[in-house]
């Protein structure tokens, strides 16, 4: 645990020293840090995973000085055998590629153009595996011309000798050697100053992680192997980290579609530092719901925070069209004629999910609670759908204000295409959790004792007064297919026992006091009249 600890620290060190560099040269805040940081961040992970793996496929590598001069003495043939032996996840590298290779030509001339050429070159050599793709099978760049975000020429070079210098000052060998799992901690601390809801027009959400867990291990309870994970809308990647850890990376394949090009790149460092870099082809940056790239794939489990309130009025028209009709069952939501109005985008996610599971699918959508309740509309006949296939196998609503960027009460469907229709769990889990302030805002946080009490009560299909019941397909039906927890609980009448002198003393006491309050009420009557009176025509 103390190397551990250890190895975060200097992992957390290194992104503050790369923070630091950038607000040197006048980047600190500016749109282009989170670029830099993410980037160089990545340079430094995938240069060490290379070092690792070839010394492992070359033990007698291992202890050489400098490992990009040793490999640049081996024949063509032998590093063209060596390279062939590593894993197809593991990027390749040229040895003038490495970051000690870089170290040792800092004093060069021209040095911003050599980093940006060597970046640039690993982002075309490594662009199969590591490169995030759009909906019309364009490639993105893995690493962009980091220098040219300082608008002062003179001080590029500086800038990545900086760089540079702070990426050779220590390596992640020694944690892949360890086997240490502890990179969702750091992804969440390299991104934490740029992981916000930034309210713009494709406005990103990111789900608290006790949901995400929760969700997961409801959806996985035991083992699986060989399945695809899929979120349509993955921002970040919490939720499909969270399913990928409960199944096993080696046993899922993540496939994921987003509108943002921020969102998806933030998903591929996800994915690199969880040990999933064999899905990274899987990650589409496209609109999911106006032009789907997985729209005749089949998913085994689906998790999705959609976006609730998103702007789809550009490309709403389009959604009528034929080949969207065998997706949207229910209907598409109307533009609101103020677009300050809800949007129910997220109505269209459900239905393309539902759309999108395979025969035996599994799926966990964060939705508005007012989406369980509401008495017609889509909402309502997809709820209808859920029952009629026999798909629900049951509903958690969150604490409020479980969001700290959004005050919406949220709940949790859980669909399953093997559910069991006579024992559907519908969970009240709103009174749980503890309040904390997180800035300005305040948020409830689940403690994990909470978060296994909903687990397991959830997947042991279990009925505790005043947190869950469960109920059959039929008593849903006869409830005009609510799904709220606390429609169906019992409702209970204390009866106490008391004599009738405690009897006479009760309503003596109710008697005097409403006297009391009909004699304060005609004397406001009596005062309200005088005043009338008084009023006169000016």
């Amino acid at each position: 645990m103390t190397q551990d600890i250890t190895f975060i620290t200097k992992t957390k060190s290194l992104i503050d020293n790369l923070k630091s560099v950038c607000a040197n040269y006048g980047l600190g805040n500016d749109g282009n840090e989170f670029k830099i940081i993410t980037q160089v961040f990545l340079y430094k992970f995938l240069n060490d995973k290379f070092r690792y793996e070839v010394k492992k496929e070359m033990p007698q590598l291992a202890d050489v000085d400098n490992l990009s001069d040793a490999l640049i003495k081996l024949k063509e043939d032998e590093y063209s055998f060596l390279l062939g032996g590593l894993d197809p996840n593991v990027p390749r590298l040229q040895p003038y590629q490495l970051i000690s290779s870089l170290f040792k030509k800092q004093n060069d001339g021209d040095f911003a153009k050599l980093f940006d050429d060597t970046l640039r070159q690993i982002s075309i050599e490594n662009a199969d595996v590591f490169s995030v793709k759009s909906s019309s099978g364009a490639k993105d760049k893995l690493f962009d011309e980091l220098s040219q975000f300082i608008s002062d020429a003179s001080q590029r070079d500086a800038f990545c000798k900086a760089l540079i210098n702070k990426l050779f000052e220590f390596s992640f060998e020694e944690m892949f050697e360890q086997k240490y799992d502890f990179f969702a901690t750091i992804f969440e601390y390299l991104i934490k100053d740029y992981n916000t809801d930034s309210g713009g027009k494709y406005a990103e959400y990111y789900t608290p992680h006790a949901v995400a867990r929760i969700m997961a291990k409801i959806m996985v309870p035991g083992p699986v192997k060989g399945v695809k994970c899929y979120d349509p809308s993955a921002g970040s990647g919490t939720l499909l980290m969270s399913i990928a850890h409960e199944i096993g990376e080696e046993n899922c394949t993540i496939y994921s579609e987003d509108i943002s090009q921020k969102s998806s790149n933030m998903l591929r460092l996800n994915l690199v530092l969880n040990n999933l870099t064999h899905s990274i082809p899987n990650v589409i940056k496209t609109n999911t719901i106006g032009e789907p790239n997985y729209l005749e794939t089949k998913f085994d489990y689906i998790v999705s925070n959609p976006p609730f309130k998103l702007d789809f009025s550009d490309f709403h028209a389009d959604l009528g069209k034929d080949i969207f009709k065998t997706r949207f069952f229910a209907g598409i939501p109307n533009i609101p004629k103020s677009k300050k109005e809800s949007m129910s985008i997220y109505l269209l996610f459900i239905q393309h999910i539902m759309h999108s599971l395979s025969k035996t699918g599994k799926a966990a959508i964060v939705v508005p609670t007012g989406f369980i309740t509401a008495q017609s509309g889509i909402e309502k006949k997809i709820r209808e759908r859920l029952i009629t296939n026999g798909w629900l196998r049951g509903v958690v609503s969150m604490p409020s204000n479980i969001f700290a960027s959004t005050g919406t009460n949220v709940s949790v469907l859980f669909f399953d295409k093997e559910a069991d229709s006579e024992h559907i769990v519908l969970m009240d889990a709103s009174k749980l959790g503890q309040t904390v302030k997180e800035g300005k805002n305040q948020r409830t946080v689940l403690t994990r004792d909470e978060e296994a009490k909903i687990v397991e009560t959830f997947n042991n299909k279990e009925a505790i007064e005043d947190l869950s019941v469960v109920v059959t397909k039929e008593q849903i039906i006869e409830k005009n297919y609510s799904f709220s927890a606390g429609q169906y609980f019992e409702v209970k009448i204390e009866y106490v026992e008391i004599t009738a002198e405690e009897f006479q003393n009760k309503m003596t006491v109710f008697e005097n006091n409403l006297s009391a309050m009909f004699a304060e009420s005609a004397e406001l009557e009596k005062k309200i009249q005088d005043n009338l009176k008084k009023l006169r025509y000016e």
